[in-house]
């Protein structure tokens, strides 16, 4: 006999969009994916924690082959900290942004997840690509940055004054190499959010040809506000790529639709 407090059966999962969740359910969902990627971050900290003074001394490469190549009256390619705490602050911001790069493919992958239920069953093929191209572009755009970073480094100590003496903190030189990487690695998720509107029917590659003027302006807008650092070699790094990521993401979306078309004309 079934007992009146027995706990009912978990949910059947959602198979076309037309199927809808409660609003527990999706708070359930969506607590479920979050304490997976924590536990993911958890373990990327731990791990970087570990590599901690390797991590730093890749952090600090720009910088001092900035001031090899300047010389010692330029910079002397060492930082500083000022308090007691800044140190093991460092330590735990360097952690913590090492811990969510590595725990990159679990977030794109519980976020994949997570909207699965609002899409077709022919939209939800494209999981493995997404998460593959999500983590790949954010990496790409991250190492960008750093490639970057020297010059953005150059232009703004010149911009001090020859009578002025760099001294930096280390916390700032952290946060503006996490800034950077950040900044670059999400501008570099424009492709893959123009192809997922190309996929759902909301823009087509015919409007994207069109509107690639204006398109173009607002790239060249967006990387001089975004570029943490405000330099020009920054700002052209990140704008040029995403310019070519417009059309590259244009280029996809008529493969689509000209597949989708002979798929419709041979299921007719």
């Amino acid at each position: 006999m079934k007992l009146p407090f027995r706990r009912s059966a978990k949910p059947p999962p959602l198979k076309t969009p037309d199927d809808r969740m409660t609003l527990t359910e999706h708070l359930a969902e969506l607590r479920s994916r979050i304490i997976r990627s924590l536990l993911a971050i958890t373990i990327g900290v731990i791990i970087v924690l570990a590599a901690y003074n390797w991590v730093l001394d890749f952090l600090l490469e720009p910088y001092r082959e900035l001031c090899e190549e300047k010389g010692p009256e330029f910079c002397d390619g060492s930082l500083n900290f000022m308090g007691p705490l800044e140190g093991f602050s460092t330590r735990l911001s360097i952690s913590t942004y090492g811990g969510i790069i590595l725990a990159m493919p679990v977030l794109m992958w519980q976020l994949w997840r997570f909207i699965v239920p609002a899409l077709h069953a022919k939209e939800k093929k494209y999981a493995i690509p997404f998460v593959f191209s999500t983590v790949s572009l954010f990496l790409l755009g991250a190492f960008l940055a750093y490639l970057t970073l020297g010059k953005a480094l150059d232009f703004l100590i010149s911009w001090a004054g020859d009578d002025v003496n760099p001294l930096f903190r280390v916390s700032d030189y952290v946060r503006l190499v996490g800034l950077m990487a950040a900044a670059f690695g999400i501008a570099f998720q424009f492709p893959v959010l123009l192809v997922f509107l190309q996929l759902v029917g909301i823009v087509t590659p015919q409007a994207l040809v069109r509107q690639w003027r204006y398109a173009i302006l607002v790239v060249f807008v967006i990387a001089a506000v975004i570029t943490p650092s405000g330099d020009p070699y920054s700002m052209m790094a990140l704008a040029i790529p995403m310019t070519l990521f417009y059309f590259m993401s244009a280029l996809i979306g008529y493969f689509v639709q000209r597949r989708r078309r002979r798929a419709g004309r041979a299921e007719t």
